[in-house]
């Protein structure tokens, strides 16, 4: 049955051909409701999406100052970000909105600034993502922008300057998020004894209102 499927697709692209070029192209498509399930899946996976805020606290602030008095528990405050599923109602997505993918990432954590303690914090930031081709490594890549946070639950001790700390740590920790790569999408179907060689030479996207179409073109030989 797999090898019915398989053959009949070939020959379905090989309609698709242009006449003496011996190329065609195959779209994939991925709507919102795609990348809710992979969301879902990843966080019901038991693998957390947290990273330290600690070195781009170096980067953003001011060298910071020890003081004696600050207690044990307070110098063990784990300055962190973890990625939530919701927070506030806002929920962990990728939208396709306008011709742009927006992403809105909920998230939770703790700051640690000076002679205050550990000060628990969370909110969500407002992200865009831009597509590019890599064409050293032939890959598609996604690069995630933070254009705002919306931060609560720091009782306005630190806000901006946590609003900073997310925003960097973010755009460091996650970029660039690989989406393909054309040898990957490269492969061999066996017809009439013979394997007929599918490679992926290229490879461009086209938004749409609630879904991304990936468009990959193929030569045959």
């Amino acid at each position: 049955m797999a090898k019915s499927f398989i053959a009949l697709f070939a020959a379905l692209m090989l309609a698709t051909a242009s006449f003496g070029q011996q190329k065609a192209e195959v779209t994939i498509s991925l709507n919102e409701a795609f990348f809710d399930s992979a969301l879902e899946a990843l966080f019901h996976s038991g693998t957390p999406l947290e990273f330290s805020i600690a070195e781009n606290r170096k980067e953003n602030l001011e060298p910071r100052i020890v003081n004696a008095s600050v207690s044990h528990a307070e110098t063990e405050c784990s300055e962190t970000i973890k990625i939530q599923r919701e927070i506030n109602g806002v929920r962990t997505a990728v939208r396709f909105r306008d011709g742009k993918i927006l992403a809105p990432l909920a998230f939770s954590g703790n700051y640690n600034p000076p002679f205050v303690g550990c000060v628990p914090f969370s909110g969500w930031a407002e992200s865009a993502i831009d597509l590019e081709f890599d064409q050293n490594a032939q890959r598609l890549v996604a690069r995630a922008k933070v254009l705002n946070v919306n931060l609560s639950g720091t009782g306005g001790v630190g806000g901006s300057v946590v609003a900073k700390l997310v925003q960097s740590s973010i755009d460091k920790k996650i970029n660039p998020i690989e989406l393909f790569q054309l040898n990957k999408l490269s492969f061999g179907v066996p017809v009439k004894g013979n394997e007929l060689k599918m490679r992926a030479t290229a490879v461009r996207h086209e938004l749409q209102n609630g879904a991304i179409n990936v468009v990959v073109t193929y030569e045959f030989s």
